[in-house]
């Protein structure tokens, strides 16, 4: 009978470990290496009592329960059919969207008035608004919803937005909406008034 001490890891010839051979035939039990690597070092090291002389692992051998937690780390990780199975997992773009653009502007068009807000995303505080239904701007403007009106909304968000040290903001257009006629004009309008868009 014999003792073997032996590091489960890659195959010998890829990676050679240590191994011993603790029988009574050698001199003083001592380890003797075979070559010092890396993954020598570890201390990861396996007992096993066999009748025969020290075999190591063959390289075919597909058994995951027999390796160290080091590779055995490998077959942990997820596949895209355990990705798949969770479909309320947030993307990265979602995830980091609110951080990384956290100021939006919200414009609303109604057949009476102008409406138009700039929120903070992550605490939906409004940093900003302006509307031409407010009492200053419907008794002074000839029309609430024309062109000059909108031009005038942006500028009165470009400068409300300034005063509360916002200069960067983003828009995120609806579903085949786009970007022209009068929601063109106001973002024109915030954007020559010093105020960028990402």
């Amino acid at each position: 009978m014999s003792w073997v001490i032996s590091a489960c890891a890659f195959p010998p010839a890829a990676s050679p470990v240590m191994s011993a051979d603790l029988s009574p035939h050698t001199s003083a039990g001592r380890l003797k290496p075979i070559s010092l690597s890396w993954f020598s070092a570890l201390p990861t090291l396996k007992l096993s009592v066999t009748n025969d002389s020290p075999v190591h692992p063959s390289p075919s051998s597909n058994n995951k329960n027999s390796c160290s937690p080091f590779i055995r780390a490998a077959w942990t990780r997820r596949s895209r059919g355990e990705l798949a199975k969770q479909p309320n997992k947030k993307s990265w773009k979602q995830r980091t969207d609110m951080y990384m653009r956290p100021f939006l502007l919200n414009v609303f068009f109604s057949k009476r008035f102008v409406h138009a807000k700039v929120m903070h995303r992550g605490t939906s505080k409004v940093i900003s608004v302006a509307t031409t239904n407010s009492k200053d701007l419907r008794n002074s403007l000839p029309s609430l919803t024309d062109h000059h009106a909108c031009r005038l909304i942006g500028e009165l968000i470009a400068e409300r937005s300034k005063e509360a040290d916002v200069y960067v903001m983003s828009y995120e257009p609806r579903k085949n909406e786009r970007i022209e006629g009068k929601l063109g004009i106001v973002i024109d309008a915030i954007k020559e008034n010093g105020i960028i868009f990402v």
